[in-house]
C-alpha cells in the first residue's frame, strides 16, 4: 500500500530566515513559520492560537527563500515532515519535527514581496482569503 508525507501550511515567517551551504555547497536555509486560528470560548469569546514551524529549503529554493523572506511575510509552504532526534545538554532524549520544503510561494502582497526567479514555481497573486483554498 502507498503512503504519503504532506503538509500544506500557510502562516507568517517568524524571522529572517538563516543560510548555511552543506559541506558539499548545497545551500539550506532554514527559517519558523507560524499559523494562527481562532477558537470561540463558551462564553463567545475568541481565543487566538499559533504553531510554530520549522522549515527547511534547498538548493535555488533555499537562496530565494534567504534573498527575498523577511520576518512577517505571508508564505505558502508544501512539503513533508521530518523527526529529528538527539540528546540533550540533561541527557534526555528530544525528538522535533521539521517541514522539508518543497516548495515555497511568498504570497505577501500587502509588504511589497518580491517577483519570483523564474525557477521558483508558480506565484500566488494577491491576499488569500480562507474561502479561497480549496480545500
Amino acid at each position: 500500500m502507498a503512503s504519503l508525507n504532506k503538509i500544506l501550511l500557510i502562516g507568517n515567517v517568524g524571522g529572517d530566515p538563516e543560510m548555511r551551504f552543506t559541506p558539499s555547497g548545497v545551500a539550506v536555509t532554514t527559517f519558523s513559520l507560524a499559523t494562527n486560528r481562532n477558537i470561540t470560548q463558551p462564553d463567545g469569546s475568541i481565543k487566538k492560537e499559533t504553531e510554530w514551524f520549522r522549515i527547511t529549503a534547498w538548493r535555488k529554493q533555499a537562496e530565494s527563500c534567504n534573498q527575498f523572506l523577511t520576518k512577517g511575510k505571508l508564505v505558502y509552504v508544501e512539503g513533508s515532515l521530518r523527526t529529528s532526534t538527539w540528546d540533550g545538554k540533561d541527557g534526555l532524549k528530544r525528538t522535533s519535527l521539521e517541514v522539508n520544503a518543497d516548495r515555497v510561494l511568498f504570497i505577501d502582497s500587502r509588504q511589497g514581496a518580491a517577483p519570483l526567479p523564474p525557477d521558483a514555481g508558480p506565484a500566488i497573486e494577491g491576499d488569500i482569503e480562507p474561502e479561497d483554498i480549496p480545500f
